[in-house]
């Protein structure tokens, strides 16, 4: 076994399955268990815990997804939760995970018909090289760039600048120069990253394709050397002009250089992970559609983060940051707020409460109080689901009768946000749906066609 898929809050244990817990070789379990005591003792944010099922020692992943590669060459792939409703052997929520990941500040760059079809064949990691490989085949196709490199040896002619310490080493050898020149050659940061990529990839690929895809790509970088300070020559990346086309090689070979968040280095055993975090990717991707679903007048903001929970002598204290904002005539009009949780439409009693967490709704509460002075509406977003597929009855609170609050499904494959027939809400939203009611779509279209803001 070289590979393993599973979804988030999955549990792993060692050797062999059990009811509750997918097993994994015990050296990649060591290893987890290890490294997951680690950033518990530093204090950092753990994409792991250790937990028990059934009587056995586990490990569960938390809210990340991506893959990890453990010592050893295994790997594990961690799909977003929604895809365990599903019988396609993971293929679908794979593409769809590449479909959310383009959304998203670490990926925007990503080419999605050919990161697409790649999802249907291979594990993730293996989808991330195979677009850094094209990206530098591209790249070799339109020349490898040289720069000026300073450099100091010993020459037997004159060239460049003698450098002091010349006088004293060369007193007896007059044939001899120590000098610092400056050498036309490809030796620059830009190139030395992407080749120490190039052996990265060639190195964890389980693919023999791209493996010999990376071995005809590294001969063209066989005159340059490793990165030997790779946090130093991202630094020093620079793109000349004429050098736009080395763009997106160089922004998959951060993410295979550096791992994004978490960087998965334990010991001396590197082990390239690329995970990010779901509410995030969640929350941009939401964003990015919903951007098209509003109508003309009405902008929409990320991150808002102008308002504070309470004021104390001089000070504000408690900074509000709701994910999306929509503005209408430089007035704050909707506040919404994304939710990587699933909730269950059918447990509508006082003890279940659809899954809905109260915390949810104090924060959203004080959202409304800061940012709409306890007016309009306020929208809670969740994954649409097939025992969540319809906006729940809308949230009032008892003290702020003017407020009210909405729980609404947005589709991961319609990139829509399912919307309740309702005009005030509606009026914010392109509305083609006939049941939203004749009415909302009315109002939405004059909306649209008479009112003009803009974005503050």
């Amino acid at each position: 076994m070289r590979e393993i898929t599973i979804y988030e809050y999955d549990t792993l244990v060692a050797g062999t399955p059990i009811v509750g817990g997918k097993a994994i070789p015990h050296e990649a379990y060591t290893w987890l268990e290890d490294y997951s005591l680690l950033l518990t003792a530093q204090e950092q944010p753990n994409w792991l815990k250790l937990t028990k099922t059934n009587g056995q020692k586990g490990i569960q992943v938390t809210n990340f997804v991506g893959t990890i590669r453990c010592p050893g060459g295994f790997q594990i792939e961690i799909l977003p939760k929604v895809g365990r409703t599903t019988t396609d052997n993971h293929k679908s929520t794979r593409q769809l995970l590449v479909d959310m990941l383009a959304c998203t500040q670490w990926l925007k760059h990503i080419r999605i018909e050919n990161a697409h079809l790649s999802a249907r064949k291979r594990p993730l990691l293996d989808v991330f090289i195979g677009e850094f490989l094209r990206a530098v085949g591209q790249l070799v196709k339109r020349g490898i760039r040289s720069d000026y490199v300073r450099q100091q040896d010993q020459l037997p002619v004159l060239r460049g600048k003698l450098v002091t310490a010349h006088f004293a080493r060369n007193l007896l050898r007059p044939d001899q120069f120590l000098v610092d020149y400056d050498d036309y050659c490809p030796n620059r940061p830009e190139n030395r990253l992407l080749r120490t990529a190039l052996g990265r990839a060639l190195a964890f690929t389980n693919s023999h394709t791209h493996q010999a895809l990376a071995r005809e790509l590294y001969i063209n970088f066989s005159d340059i050397p490793d990165s030997s300070d790779i946090p130093g020559d991202l630094r020093r990346i620079r793109i000349d002009r004429g050098m736009e086309y080395y763009n997106e090689a160089l922004i998959w070979a951060r993410l295979l250089l550096q791992d994004l968040a978490p960087d998965t280095e334990f010991g001396k055993l590197p082990t390239p992970s690329l995970l990010f975090p779901m509410e995030r990717v969640f929350e941009e991707f939401v964003a990015t559609y919903l951007r098209r679903q509003l109508v003309d007048h009405a902008r929409l903001h990320t991150q808002a983060c102008s308002e504070y929970l309470v004021k104390h002598l001089k000070n504000s204290w408690f900074r509000l940051k709701p994910d999306l904002l929509v503005r209408e005539n430089g007035q704050n009009r909707l506040l919404l707020d994304t939710k990587w949780k699933l909730l269950d439409s059918t447990k509508s009693d006082g003890a279940s409460k659809y899954d809905l967490a109260s915390s949810d709704f104090y924060q959203m509460f004080a959202y409304g109080q800061n940012y709409l002075h306890g007016i309009g509406d306020l929208v809670l977003i969740y994954p649409k689901t097939e025992i969540f597929s319809q906006p729940l009855p809308v949230f009032q609170f008892p003290l702020a009768s003017e407020l009210r609050l909405w729980v609404l499904p947005f589709c991961l494959k319609t990139r829509k946000l399912e919307l309740p027939d309702d005009e005030k809400l509606c009026r914010f939203f392109r509305c083609s749906d006939p049941s939203m009611g004749q009415a909302a779509a009315d109002n939405a279209a004059q909306a649209s066609s008479c009112i003009h803001g803009s974005p503050s």
